[in-house]
């Protein structure tokens, strides 16, 4: 359905996880992909998986910290150096921890403030003068926390809504340049990092499967699926706009669920 041949695509964040399974399905359709995180040794593995998934493609890793601007500054020099354009840019850092708010350190709530939001827009900042004017695609990952108040997660809660504004202003700002930024919000999706965070065990992840009402968790390539319909040009005409990709958990049952949650965890 999807040709991005000769495409070229950032993945920042895009070494394990919803990134990674995204990384891999626009390689799959031919493009040619950079991915970005701050473990060198998770990078070259995510390299590895793209040739196998696309040998003809021109894979490239580079490793920085969100939260540190001259890094990422770096970073983005390195990418230039090998794609004189970016396509689509997939902006997919984040940090997540459950914890109650009274238990939460300050240096916790900045900390995903920092990779969250403040590393989303330094990493837009960075790629904005190598985006393909006129036809570029900027997706940012979300979460439902940004619209839906979650026990445990007011940290999270607060980065992700300043998430969203920030692609809704973009949008707004760079329309008339032709670069389209859109959010997707993922639901809850089996067999990643923050998945298990929340819900570390089987009996959990089922409890969440029945919150939602499509009655299951999601799958990485449900996620990706969404990344190459935005990305596309069938939705030329989209932008600033959050996608949710939860199965409806969103509608109700994600705060329930959380709250849930909550009850595992010591007083």
């Amino acid at each position: 359905m999807f040709n991005y041949q000769g495409k070229n695509v950032v993945v920042v964040g895009g070494t394990n996880g919803i990134n990674l399974g995204i990384a891999c399905a626009f390689a799959k359709v031919g493009a040619n992909v950079a991915v970005a995180s701050r473990n060198m040794d998770k990078v070259n593995t995510a390299l590895a998986l793209l040739q196998q998934t696309n040998p003809k493609g021109k894979h490239i890793g580079v490793s920085f910290d969100v939260r540190d601007s001259d890094a990422v500054a770096s970073g983005f020099n390195s990418i230039a150096d090998q794609y004189n354009t970016i396509d689509i840019l997939i902006s997919g850092a984040a940090g997540n921890f459950p914890s109650r708010a009274k238990d939460l350190s300050v240096n916790g709530f900045k900390s995903v403030m920092d990779i969250d939001l403040l590393g989303s827009f330094q990493v837009i900042k960075q790629a904005y003068p190598l985006l393909t004017k006129g036809n570029a695609s900027v997706i940012q990952i979300s979460a439902p926390q940004a619209y839906v108040p979650m026990a445990l997660q007011v940290h999270v809660c607060a980065a992700k809504a300043g998430v969203d504004m920030l692609t809704r202003t973009l949008a707004m700002e760079w329309g008339v340049e032709g670069i389209r930024v859109n959010s997707i919000v993922p639901g809850p999706i089996e067999e990643t990092e923050g998945f298990d965070r929340l819900a570390p065990s089987k009996a959990l992840k089922s409890m969440i499967a029945d919150s939602v009402p499509l009655k299951r968790n999601g799958q990485k390539q449900d996620i990706a699926n969404a990344a190459l319909f935005l990305a596309s040009d069938m939705a030329s005409y989209i932008t600033g706009t959050i996608l949710p990709v939860d199965g409806g958990w969103s509608l109700g049952g994600a705060g329930a669920a959380m709250d849930a949650l909550a009850k595992h965890l010591p007083q």
